[in-house]
């Protein structure tokens, strides 16, 4: 279990840019350097975490950890990928937002975005390699890049997918599929617990203040798709008038800033949601809205393992895994590299970053090391 926390743990550290390019970090480590698991197996676990509730790139690293260690496993992975950040985030609730206007400060997290391009940009080489190696597939790719990028949300995600499901079933079903794992079966336990935690959370939420923020932040976490950006204006509906704009704002700043899930913008709002005790209130609203999530991978990741090996399942993931590949490619330019690139020198840098990423073959931690010295050295000019 140590050893799948330190290799989480020092990602943690790195991660930036947000889901698609914590995906993209995954990939780099998991699939082409450790080989914990194919090309194929990591695409089905991205595509697992598009159709369930919480947080997307968490819930694969979850799943990576489940698959490598069992349930061990997954809380080791979840624990070292997502501490960095709550040791930043609680930082930054005591700093408050003096740190966050600093320039040395911004021209870094502006730097650290620039990798981000390049390390989805490497993610969605790979993948196109290997899940878009016909005109189907392609077709597939290309569908759910418009798409996204014509309609973005949620809705228009679940329904690309959908089809890209539905026609991989058809175009794909002839290819030999992979023999059957086993019987096709539930967890029952997790799903029971989420139920349970929904059905009685409002009516322990009145007990106590500890309580309501377990409560606000699990349905929060019960009811976002899409990733860390789209819990905002859902939190910000719950909390109400609990915490001042400003701060709500300073948090939500610093969740983009640090490496690590964006959910952990639940650490900064925990701490100042319960002033009595703000370290407990952070670690309670942090758990509470990564919990649902977590809880639902728990229920189905078997019954996903076992579906996948049913012929027809294993066409429609094959229609997925091409639609994964589509949404990357829209994520790649909103909202990483719109937010990112501003201009041609941005651009070059980028460009730069790629080759000492492909060509170089230079690691992530020197990668990291570099774009923060870039960073620093902008901030004098």
């Amino acid at each position: 279990m140590f050893s799948i926390f330190k290799i989480f743990f020092a990602l943690g550290w790195v991660c930036f840019g947000g889901p698609a390019a914590h995906i993209g970090y995954f990939r780099k480590t998991f699939v082409e350097q450790k080989k914990w698991l194919s090309d194929d197996e990591y695409a089905q676990l991205v595509a697992l975490s598009q159709f369930l509730p919480g947080p997307g790139s968490s819930q694969v690293g979850f799943a990576l950890g489940y698959k490598k260690g069992g349930l061990g496993g997954a809380f080791a992975a979840f624990l070292g990928f997502t501490l960095p950040s709550i040791l930043l985030m609680i930082t930054l609730a005591l700093l408050s937002s003096s740190l966050l206007e600093t320039s040395i400060f911004v021209s870094v997290i502006h730097a650290l975005k620039l990798l981000a391009v390049v390390v989805v940009a490497d993610a969605i080489v790979g993948m196109y390699k290997n899940f878009c190696q016909t005109k189907q597939s392609i077709g597939l790719c290309l569908l759910v890049a418009v798409s996204m990028l014509l309609f973005s949300g949620i809705a228009a995600q679940i329904i690309v997918l959908l089809a890209c499901a539905i026609l991989g079933t058809l175009w794909f079903k002839s290819e030999p599929a992979e023999k059957p794992q086993g019987k096709v079966k539930l967890q029952m336990l997790p799903l029971v617990i989420f139920v349970a935690v929904l059905v009685l959370g409002p009516l322990l939420a009145s007990q106590a203040p500890i309580a309501k923020l377990f409560h606000d932040f699990f349905y929060a976490g019960s009811l976002v798709f899409g990733g860390g950006h789209v819990v905002l204006p859902l939190l910000q509906n719950l909390i109400g008038d609990s915490l001042s704009t400003d701060a709500f704002l300073t948090g939500y700043a610093a969740a983009q800033a640090v490496p690590g899930p964006m959910f952990t913008f639940a650490t900064f709002l925990g701490y100042e949601l319960l002033p009595q005790q703000p370290i407990l209130g952070s670690i309670v609203a942090t758990l509470a809205v990564f919990l649902p999530g977590f809880l639902l991978v728990l229920s189905v990741i078997h019954n996903w393992q076992a579906l996948a090996s049913i012929p027809s399942v294993s066409a429609a993931l094959k229609g997925v895994n091409a639609g994964v590949v589509g949404l990357l490619i829209a994520a790649l330019y909103q909202p990483i590299f719109a937010s990112a690139v501003s201009g041609a020198q941005d651009f070059a840098v980028v460009l730069v970053g790629f080759f000492l990423l492909k060509q170089l073959k230079l690691p992530i931690v020197g990668l990291v090391a570099s774009f923060i010295g870039y960073g620093v050295l902008v901030s004098f000019f």
